[in-house]
């Protein structure tokens, strides 16, 4: 698809961020945005210095984020609220392998790779989270790169998980090209990570608001030794917020949560899921679709495959403890891989390889639940109103009224 340069500037402000913040310019250019802790929301836990997955060592994030378009939906054309995050477990530069497990909470949802990942245990090259009709190209264009890169394998099935944001996004046009993907792989950089409607997340409704990308981390202490969990979520379920709970409060009658609505009663919506805002009920051809959540866990503690299937159940935890109940349209899926044990996965030749105590898990289990559960709630909070397709418009949290709830 060709990109008007009178566009260039929405459909470029992903990766720009990115940039800015890998040259340290970022925060002589715009003010910290608002994230969960500032809102009074409490979490516990330490986090780590900047919580964020980027605090697992090593670990490169970046966004391409694809904005334009508004009023009716045509195929092909827009309106487009999409893009594709970029996840590198040792950076770019590697071409090294991380132990790696996963696990799904409800399948609803796609995550390519992982019948491999669970019979060998080991991630090679990016980690990609995109909407659910581009996860083909994002794969594709990880294999290309992967190849030009040289990683040591003749063949690769690199892990792409997706969310659907066919509600505010053109999705059945499938406007992620490979040159986006190309663009979030080298603009990925340790250091601060862009929430909320970026990337990926660009397009997707969390618990009854606008969400997106959220990230979170924890450092644990084991046997005199510090370790980090960092977790980065694409939060897209529970559209309509039923249940919603935040900082251990139920909250779904107390904000304004599944509000979403045509803002043109002079455009048919396509999908006929919401109403229009001046009240006007729609006739619902079909029940609401329910999102889905994608969560990668990230560690630097030497945690060996089958213990890392086991952290990667943990976020379900997490979402219990935020309302939801995984519903049947919703895909849960989770990933976790080890930064660990670096130098040691050659698959050619014996390694010695350290192994995170069994019975000191406790501590990796109860970092991934609370940075899980804070990374969803940075996701909502950085995440801004968006009008999108149709003119459907979903409404950001609203910070004000947050910090109410927990100010008392």
């Amino acid at each position: 698809m060709s990109v008007p340069k009178s566009k260039c500037r929405l459909l470029c402000s992903g990766s720009v961020l990115i940039l800015l913040w890998s040259l340290g310019l970022a925060n002589s250019l715009m003010a910290e945005p608002d994230r969960a802790r500032a809102l009074g929301i409490p979490f516990t836990g330490e986090p780590g210095p900047l919580n964020t997955i980027t605090d697992v060592r090593g670990v490169e994030v970046g966004h391409k984020t694809l904005i334009s378009g508004e009023g009716s939906l045509e195929r092909g054309f827009g309106p487009i609220r999409t893009g594709v995050t970029v996840i590198h477990p040792r950076g770019k530069e590697s071409i090294e392998g991380v132990f790696g497990g996963w696990f799904t909470l409800n399948a609803s949802g796609e995550m390519t790779g992982t019948t491999w990942l669970e019979e060998r245990g080991v991630i090679d090259g990016p980690i990609g989270i995109t909407n659910t009709h581009s996860v083909g190209v994002v794969r594709d264009a990880f294999i290309s790169w992967m190849v030009d890169q040289r990683w040591p394998a003749p063949w690769h099935a690199p892990v792409v998980g997706e969310t659907y944001d066919g509600a505010l996004n053109d999705i059945n046009g499938q406007h992620v090209e490979p040159a986006h993907v190309f663009s979030a792989i080298e603009a990925a950089s340790t250091g601060p990570v862009s929430e909320g409607s970026v990337g990926g997340g660009t397009g997707m409704l969390c618990n009854g608001f606008k969400g997106g990308i959220g990230t979170a981390s924890r450092v644990v202490s084991v046997a005199g030794r510090l370790f980090t969990v960092g977790v980065l979520v694409q939060c897209n379920y529970n559209w309509d917020g039923n249940s919603l709970r935040l900082g251990d409060k139920w909250v779904s009658k107390s904000l304004p949560v599944g509000e979403h609505c045509y803002t043109d009663d002079t455009i048919v919506p396509k999908k006929s899921w919401f109403p229009f805002c001046s009240g006007a009920e729609l006739i619902k051809d079909s029940p609401i679709r329910d999102g889905s959540i994608i969560v990668v866990i990230a560690t630097d503690a030497p945690v060996l495959p089958h213990q890392l299937n086991r952290l990667a159940k943990r976020p379900a935890l997490s979402l219990g403890r935020l309302g939801a109940i995984s519903s049947p349209g919703s895909g849960d899926i989770f990933v976790a891989f080890s930064t660990g044990n670096a130098g040691a996965l050659s698959e050619n030749q014996f390694n010695r390889v350290e192994q995170f105590p069994n019975n000191a898990l406790n501590e990796l289990f109860r970092g991934a639940v609370q940075a899980t559960e804070e990374a969803i709630v940075n996701a909502m909070v950085a995440a801004e109103t968006v009008i999108g397709a149709d003119g459907l418009r979903v409404h950001g949290l609203p910070h004000d009224r947050v910090r109410e709830l927990f100010s008392k």
